[in-house]
């Protein structure tokens, strides 16, 4: 009997298919060994020596796999591709003895289907220690920067705080962002539009032109000029000064890699990074996608094959493309030589796959991607109008842009074709008269602060993470209270998370600084490709680090950066309050502490959102917080009236209006 162990009972399953007799399925359920919780677990003294331990609630599994292993002729660790599989299979070998063994085969596989299966049976190889490392290394590090520097939060501002190596660079872009929204200025500016009558018909255009200087986006910068302008224009002689049709081609995107899916799940089916990786996990345990942690565009040719066919059958030959498509990475993240996320068998359409609506709307997200990946440019005709009107005061300059779809080509299965803008047939010199001029006041906006796919898209494009870690950093930074999502699903910083990125740049820049986190990243590919020893990369970072940090527990005092000093006297004592920070946010404690215990909180007044409760018809509906700062809406009125949401109100207004 040989035994082959996955990490997941779904995996097993569905492997099991594929495999005759002679083979027995079990699953590991996950990571058997690791660094032991609520200590250090790393020996400083001993280069950085890992104290693995077998967890708890692993030790049963533990022992029943070390029980199957003995009996079995050969041992198939068969976990997923990347650093952390190969680690997963590392581990088992120590966890179950089998050190020592020569009958442990290690295979590997980007997608569960029969010929993937039996193509990494026939050429097994050993555990790749550059992978196991490259994990170790990160792994280690991550340890001793969370276990050593969130004492000193915890010291220094309060209990309950973390620093993490990249969650910490996460929370920065945020806090930064937010500085950039609340120093920026709006400025005023204006547009002016005409809508100008033809022979065959109206169109509108936009001044771009006065004279022969270009206008630039903050040019007009006052109502009065911008009327004055208008006005011109409506008095003015205008004609076409020239028509200028050319064919525009739109080339589909790349298949899907791990960011991208999570960016894409993120602003077409609203899921959160840490939902989308989940069900990916499912759909490719279920033998439907490939893996799903890659940052590689690769596909392989039979994938391709299968498309081309099922598109020429499907939609016809026009839609199949004459040669493959091949794309390259562009990330600088890009490692291991996987294969992009796709489905594992492209002729199976959305419409005939099972599982729950959320991996059904998924599965149907990567098949169009995948497929539209591999068909022809869309194209279109794309017609510039540009307007000469001479006025009283000057000449201007207005242009019109349509844009007409000859063949949809990739858009017919991927989503958001847009809308023809189509414009009348004009001649050059032809006679137009002006029936409407519009000024419209604009201001400049900040800009945007991030959302799940943007924050996810700036770390990629940094060099910052690694697919298998934008979710755990999303999700961390949220659960730590650093942050939380507004009414657009954006992240705001809170005051503790400004607080905590403020002492982590000013007396740890390295912690927070985005290309020393990038060079680690590179590091950490060093070590995979066996350029690099672990051992050295976690000393090179940790001995500078230490140094500092038993410098700074002496240089950096409580009160330097956690208490307020106040004008209030405390009702007990009459010594003056100070503002500290506790668990839930700020709070106001007597400066006498510990001989005059005396607090009060510091509520910050309920906020309004312009609506009367839906339910009592007599509260006004106010925006709310959880213990842990998630937002939610109740009645004002509460606990006479209980009415509570998680969703914003005003949204559903909207949408009520919108269906009217």
């Amino acid at each position: 009997m040989k035994l082959v162990i996955v990490e997941s009972p779904t995996k097993a399953k569905t492997i099991g298919k594929f495999l005759g007799k002679g083979y027995q399925l079990e699953s590991s359920y996950g990571h058997v060994r690791d660094l032991p919780k609520g200590k250090l677990g790393v020996d400083e003294e001993k280069n950085f020596e890992p104290g693995y331990v077998i967890p708890t609630k692993s030790r049963k599994r533990v022992n029943q796999l070390k029980k199957t292993a003995t009996d079995a002729e050969e041992v198939i660790l068969a976990t997923d591709e990347d650093r952390e599989g190969e680690a997963i299979a590392w581990h088992l070998v120590y966890a179950l003895g089998l050190e020592d063994q020569e009958n442990i085969k290690r295979i590997v596989f980007h997608e569960i289907t029969k010929s993937a299966i039996e193509g990494a049976l026939a050429k097994p190889r050993k555990i790749n220690t550059n992978l196991v490392d490259a994990q170790q290394a990160r792994r280690i590090i991550d340890r001793l920067v969370g276990y050593k520097l969130s004492p000193f939060l915890w010291k220094k501002i309060r209990g309950g705080l973390s620093a993490g190596r990249v969650q910490s660079v996460a929370l920065k872009l945020i806090v930064d962002r937010e500085e950039e929204i609340r120093k920026f200025k709006p400025q005023e500016y204006w547009t002016i539009k005409a809508k100008l009558e033809a022979s065959k018909g109206s169109f509108e255009a936009e001044l771009n032109k006065i004279g022969s200087r270009k206008l630039d986006k903050l040019d007009i910068k006052k109502a009065r000029d911008a009327q004055l302008i208008a006005n011109d224009i409506q008095r003015s002689e205008s004609a076409v000064l020239s028509v200028v049709k050319k064919p525009t081609t739109r080339k589909p995107l790349p298949p899907f890699i791990t960011s991208t899916l999570q960016q894409d799940a993120s602003r077409r089916l609203r899921f959160s990074a840490k939902k989308t990786m989940m069900v990916a996990q499912k759909l490719y345990e279920r033998g439907l996608i490939t893996y799903m942690r890659t940052d590689s565009v690769n596909l392989s040719r039979e994938a391709i094959a299968v498309a081309k066919d099922w598109l020429a059958k499907n939609l016809g030959a026009q839609y199949s493309s004459s040669s493959p498509r091949v794309y390259k990475s562009r990330s600088k993240l890009a490692q291991e030589a996987h294969e992009a996320i796709r489905p594992t068998n492209p002729a199976l359409s959305p419409e005939d796959t099972k599982g729950t609506d959320d991996e059904k709307k998924l599965y149907d997200l990567i098949w169009r991607r995948f497929m539209a990946s591999q068909m022809p440019d869309a194209k279109f005709e794309q017609t510039t109008i540009d307007v000469r009107a001479k006025g009283v005061k000057e000449t201007y300059n207005l242009r019109a842009n349509g844009n007409i779809m000859k063949f949809d080509g990739f858009l017919r299965v991927w989503l958001g074709k847009g809308e023809d803008v189509e414009l009348p047939d004009v001649e050059k010199q032809e006679q137009l008269k002006v029936l409407k001029t519009t000024p419209d006041q604009h201001f400049t906006e900040p800009p945007a602060r991030f959302n799940e796919a943007s924050l996810i898209k700036t770390l990629e494009e940094y060099g910052i993470g690694r697919p298998s870690t934008y979710a755990p950093i999303i999700s961390v930074i949220q659960n730590r209270g650093y942050v939380i999502k507004d009414k657009n699903r954006r992240f705001e910083p809170e005051e503790i998370g400004e607080l905590v990125n403020k002492i982590l740049a000013e007396h740890f820049p390295n912690i927070v600084d985005i290309d020393f986190t990038a060079r680690m990243e590179e590091e950490f590919d060093e070590v995979a490709e066996g350029i690099e020893k672990w051992r050295d990369v976690v000393k090179e970072f940790y001995e500078p680090f230490i140094e500092n940090l038993d410098k700074k527990y002496t240089e950096v005092k409580k009160e330097e950066i956690a208490e307020e000093q106040t004008d209030v006297d405390c009702d007990d004592c009459g010594k003056k309050m100070i503002i500290k920070f506790g668990r839930f946010g700020k709070f106001m404690a007597c400066s006498g502490y510990p001989e005059c215990k005396n607090t009060k909180t510091l509520k910050e007044p309920p906020e309004k959102i312009g609506l009367n409760c839906p339910e009592c018809h007599e509260g006004d509906i106010i925006k709310r917080f959880t213990k842990r700062r998630k937002i939610f809406y109740g009645c004002s009125r509460y606990p006479k009236c209980d009415y509570a949401s998680w969703d914003d109100p005003r949204e559903k207004k909207e949408e009520k209006g919108d269906k009217k």
